[in-house]
């Protein structure tokens, strides 16, 4: 999101406006919580046009749309948009040792959690010869985004793929942006070697997503498109949905710690920061029931804010959507969560595990003082792709499910079929489907011979 002269001021107001500690209930509460589960940024008609201007050129073109728009873009002259096999293998040799090790136990952390979801189909057999059952398959292709240029995030690559490669997906490939010298970020390309992903594509924003859903000369045409962008890939993802599947329109990210007395202010404030500095729509709340925590917490907030490299992202984040929310109870508490439906949630209580029992809405749960939400972005297990924007009350984390679709099996035997028969004959009949019921009424006995 640009920097505006608006925004520029927010940052000149005094240290008192940035994260307010608000009793719930009062007017300013009640302002403040609306203008946190609004902050989701509209796609604007202007970007729409655009994107929808990029995704054509690259359905009709193909590779040579890529190419020039990868020129206009990021200002990368590509003669080869398939990073090579060489360079992939070569990643991981240019990758601090301590790291790549690192790297490689994550994705082990995370595969070793997403194999307990994985299902399997069944088939179930009735008395009278019927069979129903489900068949589990997994997708066939999957394009994984991830941002690039200037940034490197191997924990995307993780945290995507894995539970993919879990799910039994056979064909994954990477769509990223360019660097400055046309190459793609070595770390990045250490993940994929880590986890044997083999196509990695050097093109970003709209054209990408365009790319991997309807297909060019170098990219094969995928059937679901996963991982985060920015307003262009989002709007990008929401463009080409129906044509082929995504994992979900991700908005700022968002973070709320419920805490009583037992917290402690400055951990609680370094988690708050955390989300704070990855943009300046994202959200990051305090629900307590202790104003002195509260408190407390605005103070360490200021302080640690001084000493913050993005600082200005963090400081602006926390004037937008920051706030100590004040409850009279426990219960207020985990009613105000609900209503908010983080993405991530970290409970810092003394009766946290009973807590979590009344945690109906979140997309990911830390519990206790030393699980903070770094801990789930980068080692634990689960994947940190979460419902973002309040959609966690109806939507859950990325996971093996999210690339297997389901058949269902149905199986009448003779026996079964003239048992039932009658009955649905009767049902499409009270719809006026009467090609239904005859599909039915020329098997039954009388009915039409071979």
């Amino acid at each position: 999101m640009e920097r505006t002269a608006g925004s520029h001021k927010l940052l000149l107001m005094s240290k008192t406006e940035i994260f307010p500690v608000l009793s719930v209930g009062s007017n300013q509460a009640r302002e403040r919580l609306k203008r946190i589960k609004n902050r989701n940024v509209t796609v604007s008609s202007e970007v729409v046009a655009k994107v929808e201007a990029i995704v054509r050129a690259v359905r009709a073109e193909g590779d040579s749309a890529l190419i020039r728009f990868t020129q206009e873009f990021d200002k990368v002259s590509l003669t080869n948009l398939q990073v090579s096999r060489k360079d992939i293998d070569e990643a991981p040799k240019k990758t601090d040792a301590r790291l790549l090790e690192i790297i490689r136990e994550s994705a082990d952390n995370v595969r070793r959690f997403h194999e307990r979801q994985r299902q399997n189909s069944w088939m179930e057999q009735d008395i009278d010869g019927t069979i129903l059952g489900q068949r589990v398959i997994p997708l066939e292709r999957v394009a994984l985004y991830v941002p690039g240029g200037t940034a490197a995030y191997p924990s995307t690559v993780i945290m995507n793929a894995v539970p993919a490669q879990v799910a039994g997906v056979k064909d994954i490939c990477v769509v990223t942006p360019p660097s400055k010298d046309g190459s793609v970020n070595a770390v990045v390309l250490a993940a994929c070697s880590v986890l044997g992903i083999e196509n990695v594509y050097c093109v970003g924003g709209a054209q990408g997503i365009g790319a991997a859903a309807y297909g060019t000369e170098t990219i094969k045409k995928v059937d679901k498109i996963v991982g985060p962008g920015n307003v262009f890939v989002a709007a990008a993802k929401k463009l080409v949905y129906g044509d082929v599947d995504i994992d979900m329109i991700a908005g700022p990210s968002e973070v709320a710690v419920l805490a009583d007395s037992t917290a402690v202010p400055a951990e609680i404030a370094a988690d708050l920061l955390a989300q704070a500095e990855h943009d300046r729509n994202a959200a990051a709340v305090l629900v307590t029931t202790e104003r002195k925590i509260a408190l407390k917490v605005q103070n360490e907030i200021k302080s640690f804010l001084q000493k913050l490299p993005r600082k200005d992202i963090a400081n602006e984040s926390m004037y937008r959507n920051g706030a100590a929310f004040v409850t009279r109870d426990i219960e207020e508490a985990v009613g105000l969560v609900n209503e908010i439906a983080p993405e991530h949630l970290e409970i810092v209580a003394k009766d946290d595990w009973d807590i979590l029992g009344r945690i109906k809405n979140a997309g990911a749960v830390f519990i206790g003082r030393y699980s903070p939400e770094p801990v789930g972005d980068y080692f634990a297990g689960p994947s940190h792709v979460l419902p973002t924007g309040g959609t966690a009350r109806f939507s859950s984390v990325l996971n093996v499910d999210s690339f297997v679709k389901r058949s269902s099996i149905v199986y009448y035997s003779k026996k079964a079929f003239e048992r039932n028969s009658r009955k649905i004959r009767i049902f499409a009949e009270s719809e006026g489907l009467t090609a239904h019921a005859l599909s039915i009424k020329v098997r039954e006995k009388g009915g039409r011979k071979r």
